[in-house]
């Protein structure tokens, strides 16, 4: 059953996200080559492509993690910036250490040492946005004794509060079981009908087609192309993204992936199995 998700309240819509002649090497790997790219304010912008083609890099590049070429322009609609929020692919954490799900969120929320107490503001806070992903009931349960798809959900959670205009998003998906993916959804939907910014790193195609306001292609490292997500039915569109890559080191798909690989020994069978999706 689909948890009920109210959306995040945010003053304005989110920004919009300009990238010119953006490049980015790391040591001799060319990882991202003379990106040009624009996002619409309050779009669900999705980025697809085979792995290592540079998508995490992106997001990576718009936070401001990555020494990079070019620019990369956040234009607020608002006299100051807004609120971002970054839920990456996943997070280790070690079973020994004595962090509750409580613990974790209260350190993005407050700047006060977790030894003097969680403020009961913080707590009412943390609540309401474990409330929205299903994880209410694990407030007190270690971050280490967590399954993949339970600590998914909390950085879920985590971009919940306080809530963002601007939602970076890397894979997701990849480690939530069916009941997770709903709640993704809606949180999708909630982010959308508060006209937040959203950008989200993605493998599953036929979730792209159908959540995605716009789609962009990346294959090593360049823009392949940008077009709304009804481009995914087309088989021809999709082969071209998974086909075959060239030599070893050029550019970023140097570093093979599953759905590279899958689709260089059959490249005919990952896209119809993504397209059937």
């Amino acid at each position: 059953m689909k948890a009920p998700v109210q959306a995040p309240l945010a003053p304005a819509a989110g920004p919009s996200v300009r990238l010119q002649g953006v490049g980015l090497q790391l040591g001799a790997t060319r990882i991202l080559q003379g990106i040009d790219w624009q996002v619409q304010p309050g779009q669900v912008h999705a980025l697809v492509g085979p792995n290592g083609c540079g998508k995490s890099s992106l997001i990576k590049t718009v936070l401001g993690l990555m020494p990079h070429e070019g620019s990369v322009t956040l234009h607020w609609p608002g006299a100051a910036p807004g609120v971002l929020a970054y839920v990456p692919q996943a997070i280790e954490c070690d079973r020994t250490l004595p962090m509750t799900v409580q613990d974790f969120m209260a350190c993005m929320l407050q700047t006060r040492p977790l030894y003097w107490g969680i403020r009961r503001s913080v707590r009412e806070r943390i609540a309401a946005a474990l409330a929205q992903v299903g994880m209410a009931h694990k407030a007190g349960r270690r971050m280490g004794d967590l399954s993949g798809g339970e600590r998914q959900r909390v950085l879920l959670a985590q971009s919940l509060a306080p809530p963002a205009q601007l939602v970076l998003l890397d894979e997701p998906m990849a480690a939530l079981d069916q009941a997770g993916i709903a709640v993704f959804e809606s949180l999708l939907a909630a982010w959308r009908q508060a006209r937040a910014t959203v950008l989200w790193v993605e493998h599953d195609l036929g979730a792209v087609r159908r959540l995605a306001d716009h789609v962009t292609a990346l294959r090593q490292g360049r823009l392949l192309w940008s077009r709304p997500p009804a481009a995914l039915h087309d088989a021809e569109v999709v082969l071209q993204l998974f086909a075959r890559r060239g030599p070893a080191g050029a550019g970023a798909d140097a570093d093979t992936g599953t759905e590279t690989a899958a689709s260089a020994n059959n490249p005919t069978r990952a896209p119809a199995e993504e397209l059937a999706a």
